[in-house]
């Protein structure tokens, strides 16, 4: 059974960083693609970044402020998160495409405030 479990959030100032892991267990496979997604109270969920292959995608409300990165030896990827606003402020989950399947963390909570 894959699982995936992120890591990293927490309460920040603006302006402050934080990183973001999800690591995927119960899998040998590399997942073929790995996205960061947010989910704002009453909003829907939204893509934030996604990484396959030797491309990356970033949503243009986090472009040059948030870099997504990986790990295939440890089916781990993160989310790098510079210069954060109160807007970033949301559950944080993280989607992994493995074997054609789609696979879903919990969620870690970001909020950022003075």
């Amino acid at each position: 059974q894959v699982q995936l479990v992120e890591s990293g959030g927490g309460l920040v100032q603006p302006g402050g960083t934080l990183r973001l892991s999800c690591v995927a267990s119960g899998t040998i496979i590399s997942a073929t693609a790995m996205a960061w997604y947010r989910q704002g109270p009453g909003q829907q969920r939204d893509l934030v970044a996604a990484i396959w292959g030797g491309s990356r995608r970033y949503a243009d409300s986090v472009q040059g402020r948030f870099s997504i990165s990986r790990e295939n030896a440890k089916n781990t990827v993160y989310l790098q998160m510079n210069s954060l606003k109160p807007e970033d402020t949301a559950v944080y989950l993280c989607k992994m495409i493995i074997r054609g399947r789609d696979y879903w963390g919990q969620g870690t909570q970001v909020t950022v405030q003075g």
